[in-house]
């Protein structure tokens, strides 16, 4: 098949197209900018394009299909080729469903874990040789790409996005997978500039559970109130399996959870990283992995890319890095890794840049997220909040939608890195939660900092 990618530098993109061309396809594709490290993966394969921009004439009545990326616009002179030559366009979505109509599709959907929790999924998978498709939403140790696609495998595994397919498709990503057995971890109000309305956000997991194919099942988080209303009120005829977070202790800052063989030491922490494990666990016994399978595999994850990760550890410090943002996720991993190092004192940096973030009504969510925080500090810059055409937003204003009295808020770069590298670090553990960069901090040197202390 020949298959062109509109946008291909997407992380989501260009690992479908290096899925495509490892089953063999004949891939093209353009962009206009990317970055690193999609930039020489795409380049290793020989995928990069050799210009960046639009190209009209890379689209001809010869491609089998064309793929669409949320980067381009609706207006894109591919995707107007495109359409005038009536070659058949995807979404990411759309495709992935036609890639495995003919599979048992497994979705993992909710507004936080999903990443986590598909990624235990394939971990124990991968750890007893039991070959699947997947997607998912991060980069794995062991695995080469975030997707793969065969013929011949029996099962897919989706994280189920539940962010807009493409630009001329406002679907959520996961109403088109379609699955068999799916998951839904919890629902917290995000996307608030595709969702602006909490009951419109809801409305979308509604969707999904409806969306499963009769006779499937839906492996659910009771403990949150909106997924046990969402899943118990649907008329699906679907079997609904609820899952709750295990029993477990933290000693000496090691978690060992409760099975039935004993308290069992495990490499991720955190009462929400729990919770992720027990959805996965009922998920993988739906696959065909018995229980105790499941927990020689899962002794040694140690978590996906980004979500609590840890940069590096000294004599009495610690650095980890997460990818939180919304209220919801700072909170659950703020609360963790106190529960973790009960005796350290907690150093939480957190930077705001998403559009969701700015906005006055969800800002009113973050009431709370820092509490576990023995230092707790907020950083955003306001060209972020102009680039994204809202009203500015004021440090007095960040401080009471925490609620927190003696909460660090900085709007400048170097007035952020001054205040890192002033820090005493000894017996601590620093939380640095963002899916940026702070402005231009050097992570890794900031890392080397800490844990000098002795």
């Amino acid at each position: 098949m020949q298959i062109h990618f509109i946008a291909i530098g997407g992380s989501a993109m260009h690992n479908l197209a290096l899925a495509l061309e490892h089953k063999g396809y004949n891939i093209t594709g353009s962009d206009d900018v990317i970055f690193e490290p999609s930039k020489s993966r795409l380049a290793e394969k020989g995928l990069l394009p050799e210009k960046f921009g639009w190209f009209p004439t890379k689209v001809h009545a010869s491609l089998d299909a064309v793929i669409l990326g949320m980067h381009a616009k609706p207006d894109n002179p591919e995707l107007l080729r495109a359409k005038e030559l009536g070659v058949k366009i995807y979404s990411y979505p759309e495709f992935l469903y036609e890639q495995s109509k003919n599979k048992t599709r497994v979705v993992i959907g909710g507004s936080h874990g999903k990443t986590t929790i598909t990624s235990m999924i394939l971990h124990v998978l991968e750890y007893h040789d039991r070959n699947v498709d997947y997607m998912v939403g991060a980069q794995l140790d062991g695995f080469d790409r975030m997707v793969h696609l065969t013929e011949k495998n029996d099962f897919i595994v989706l994280e189920g996005d539940e962010y807009l397919s493409s630009p001329i498709d406002r679907r959520p990503k996961f109403h088109l997978y379609k699955p068999n057995i799916a998951l839904l971890s919890g629902i917290a109000w995000d996307h608030i500039n595709v969702f602006p309305t909490f009951e419109n956000y809801v409305h979308q997991f509604q969707i999904f559970v409806d969306s499963i194919v009769k006779g499937g099942s839906i492996t659910y988080n009771e403990e949150d109130p909106e997924v046990k209303k969402v899943v118990e009120a649907s008329e699906n005829a679907i079997r609904k399996l609820p899952y709750t977070t295990p029993a477990y202790q933290v000693e000496d800052g090691r978690t060992l959870l409760e099975t039935p063989e004993g308290p069992m030491p495990i490499a991720v922490f955190g009462r929400h990283n729990l919770s992720n494990l027990a959805g996965a666990k009922w998920i993988c016994q739906n696959m065909g992995v018995d229980e105790a399978d499941f927990y020689e595999a899962i002794a040694s994850f140690k978590g996906a890319s980004k979500r609590l990760e840890k940069l590096a550890e000294g004599k009495s410090s610690v650095v980890y890095k997460d990818f939180a943002h919304s209220p919801s996720k700072v909170a659950a991993t703020t609360r963790a890794v106190k529960e973790q190092y009960p005796e350290r004192k907690l150093i939480a940096c957190l930077e705001l840049h998403t559009y969701s973030s700015f906005e006055p009504e969800f800002l009113k969510g973050y009431k709370g997220a820092l509490d576990a925080a023995d230092i707790a500090t907020v950083f955003y810059l306001p060209e972020s909040v102009a680039i994204k055409n809202l009203d500015p937003v004021s440090p007095q204003q960040i401080s009471e939608a925490f609620e927190c009295d003696d909460l660090n808020v900085f709007t400048e770069a170097s007035a952020f890195k001054d205040f890192v590298f002033k820090q005493d670090y000894a017996d601590s553990v620093v939380l640095l939660m963002s899916s940026g960069n702070y402005g231009g901090l050097d992570l890794e040197e900031v890392a080397g900092l800490v844990i000098t202390y002795p």
